[in-house]
């Protein structure tokens, strides 16, 4: 068990999940991204990190490893990123598997957060966000949500503790997540 708050965010592909991380970061937490246990496996293989790539190495974890191997490899990280903080967030969490795993390393210290947002608003999201890992059409952003609803994402959503829904301005965003901070901490954030 910790003495610090771990906080997993979980939700589909541009719903804000790494906003949310990001203004828990200006708050004061520290942060382990899950995806990026993956790009570096992508890369120390000398791959091109593509959605395609990703995806491809992930899925090989997971068969290799069981379906939570990225969380359990995330588990020294965040250890290691409690001692320099007074929260870790966990971002990108993609099944029920991985939340168990993470329940039982860090018992009541870990809360989840779903972060969701409409289809339609979230395709818009990637479209004008350009990230290298992003898909690139209609049909594709519906395949890797059902690719990552497949993993068990959309069990792992129900079982959040709190649920940020996220349809309007980034700053009304960054006040749900600032509200739902101040009460995973204990603390009262003072702007």
């Amino acid at each position: 068990m910790t003495d610090f708050p771990v906080i997993g965010v979980v939700g589909l592909q541009a719903s804000g999940k790494t906003e949310v991380a990001k203004r828990m970061m200006q708050l004061g937490a520290s942060r382990v991204r899950m995806g990026d246990v993956v790009w570096n496996e992508v890369k120390n293989r000398g791959l091109k990190v593509s959605e395609e790539k990703v995806a491809e190495v992930a899925n090989e974890l997971r068969e290799k490893e069981g379906p939570a191997a990225i969380a359990k490899h995330c588990i020294p990280l965040i250890k290691e990123k409690g001692k320099e903080s007074k929260a870790v967030i966990v971002d990108g969490i993609r099944s029920d598997s991985e939340v168990e795993v993470f329940k039982n390393a860090f018992g009541e210290n870990f809360s989840l957060i779903s972060v969701e947002a409409a289809e339609n608003t979230r395709y818009n999201r990637v479209e004008s966000r350009g990230r290298e890992d992003d898909i690139g059409d209609w049909e594709a952003f519906r395949a890797k949500d059902e690719q990552e609803l497949g993993w068990g994402m959309g069990e792992a959503m129900e079982m959040s503790d709190f649920k940020i829904i996220n349809e309007g301005s980034l700053e009304d965003l960054w006040d749900k997540a600032t509200e739902v901070f101040e009460e995973i901490t204990g603390r009262k954030i003072e702007d």
